[in-house]
């Protein structure tokens, strides 16, 4: 059987995908799986080695999607199966030519308008989106709820060039202050002072990781660390891998990142405002959300337009606190 897979993105989403095609893998060894993604988040996919084929969607559209769509066409796909639910995604699907294109049924999708592309829907809302992504696959005849993350290692010259700055001795951990949605960012100079707790109270150095366009936000931090933390140098998502699998702890908003820090087993703790948890946060038991989501006016909305943010009300001490709980519950990798 040739099966192809069609999740874009964004990062997280890809992450959180990635248990599908582990679950599709070992339900059917034989098969030849490809991957049809955004060439932003290819990297992820490449070290998904249950994955036969990885087919990257470029920029501009119009050529990106000619490109994509001739690359399809080469094999001759038996099921295509919609992770993202969009009408871009459900149109890719349909035109890669596979006999039978399966997505989520009219509830349970981002854009109704996907339906029509289907020759088979299935899934259920309800829990973890990993968990969702699962279910769906019972329309392959799967049925399987194990949550597996089989992503490969890679080397690392970012990592490398960081640790001629901290010995291998020396415990790190990792703080992501950025996000893409603007509601889903903690103050910055609070960041700064948990650096400071994670290096006086913890024995760790606090490393920012950034993004394009986030080198003001980096320096507030670190501005606000009291000169603990330190800068990661520019990391690609190979690198993100790499370091999260090196670190002791990551601390993080609603991001790409923590995602994959999850997935490679590093303890995490999070913070979650307009996004519910339960839904799109870590799924090992130990990790520790410092949630605000029930108390969120603007849930999944990218600005806040209330009066009050929710993420304003959760303070140093709490993270800090949080931090603690999740250092004594220990490191369980995956």
């Amino acid at each position: 059987m040739n099966l192809l897979i069609v999740r874009l993105g964004a990062l997280g989403d890809v992450v959180h995908a990635i248990p599908a095609a582990a679950a599709i893998r070992a339900g059917l060894p034989d098969a030849r799986i490809d991957w049809l993604v955004d060439a932003r988040y290819r990297a992820i996919v490449d070290l998904v080695p249950v994955v036969d084929h990885v087919i990257p969607l470029e920029r501009p559209a119009l050529r990106g999607w000619t490109h994509a769509i001739g690359a399809l066409r080469q094999t001759a796909y038996d099921v295509a199966i919609d992770l993202q639910g969009l009408l871009k995604s459900a149109v890719l699907a349909r035109a890669s030519g596979a006999t039978r294109v399966v997505g989520f049924s009219i509830w349970h999708l981002r854009e109704k308008t996907a339906r029509p592309f289907y020759s088979a829907a299935g899934g259920s809302e309800g829990g973890h989106v990993i968990e969702k992504n699962l279910r769906l696959l019972q329309t392959l005849g799967i049925d399987d709820r194990e949550i597996r993350f089989p992503i490969s290692g890679a080397a690392s010259a970012a990592l490398e060039r960081f640790r001629e700055r901290v010995p291998a001795e020396r415990p790190f951990a990792l703080i992501n202050p950025g996000a893409a949605w603007p509601n889903k960012r903690w103050p910055a100079e609070r960041f700064g002072e948990l650096a400071a707790f994670l290096h006086d109270a913890c024995g760790m150095t606090p490393v920012v990781i950034w993004g394009p366009g986030e080198e003001a936000l980096v320096a507030s931090v670190i501005g606000a660390s009291t000169g603990t933390a330190i800068a990661a140098p520019p990391t690609g998502i190979t690198d993100l891998v790499a370091f999260a699998r090196a670190a002791a702890l990551m601390v993080s908003g609603d991001t790409g990142p923590l995602h994959i820090a999850t997935a490679v087993g590093t303890p995490t703790v999070s913070l979650f405002g307009p996004t519910d948890p339960l839904r799109n946060g870590p799924v090992r038991a130990d990790d520790v959300v410092v949630s605000r989501y029930e108390s969120c006016g603007c849930q999944y909305d990218r600005e806040c337009h209330e009066a009050a943010w929710c993420l304003a009300d959760v303070t140093v001490a709490e993270v800090s606190a949080a931090v603690q709980r999740r250092l004594s519950a220990g490191t369980a990798r995956g």
